[in-house]
């Protein structure tokens, strides 16, 4: 969750320059350049957002500045854990768009961890069903959400509620058009 993964005392620049200084050695001028990159590349306005502490940020801009922090070190993988838990679906969509432009502009793998079957469905390659801490089933998106399924599997989408997927629809016919272009 956004609001225990940001120190409350910590600046933004603090926050999303500490991984840019450890990993990549980064100092001074290279290093306040990496920040101010890494806050456009997460659509906050460096000037305005640079000094801000976590408790002056939204649920969403908090989400994108955990987000942020990952391709700070430049990692070929990263592993989100329930990133659009808790945001309201507006919020849930910018953030999803911005994981599928950062896994495109830096050919990043990622594991998304997520009870939220619609974020699968329009963010996922490849897809495992878990129970228990073991794989009840897995495979390509498309196949995985055509019947048959595992029981578990199909208890499971069977509970989802019905909800208006039109914000998805876009996601992954881009997603769709990526893949053939």
């Amino acid at each position: 969750m956004a609001d225990t993964a940001l120190n409350p005392r910590l600046r933004l620049r603090e926050l999303t320059g500490r991984p840019a200084q450890m990993y990549l050695g980064l100092r001074g001028r290279a290093l306040t350049e990496r920040i101010r990159d890494l806050l456009r590349l997460i659509e906050l306005e460096p000037d305005t957002f640079i000094d801000r502490l976590p408790s002056e940020l939204s649920g969403g801009q908090k989400q994108r500045v955990g987000i942020a922090r990952a391709p700070a070190a430049e990692p070929r993988f990263i592993i989100c854990d329930e990133v659009t838990s808790a945001l309201d679906q507006f919020v849930a969509e910018g953030i999803l768009r911005l994981l599928d432009r950062l896994q495109s502009e830096f050919d990043l793998a990622c594991m998304f961890i997520t009870h939220d079957l619609a974020a699968v469905r329009a963010i996922a390659d490849e897809v495992v069903v878990e129970q228990g801490g073991g794989v009840v089933e897995q495979g390509a998106n498309d196949a995985l959400f055509q019947p048959p399924h595992q029981p578990y599997t199909e208890l499971l989408l069977s509970s989802v509620p019905e909800m208006d997927p039109d914000w998805l629809t876009i996601l992954l016919r881009q997603r769709a058009e990526k893949a053939v272009g």
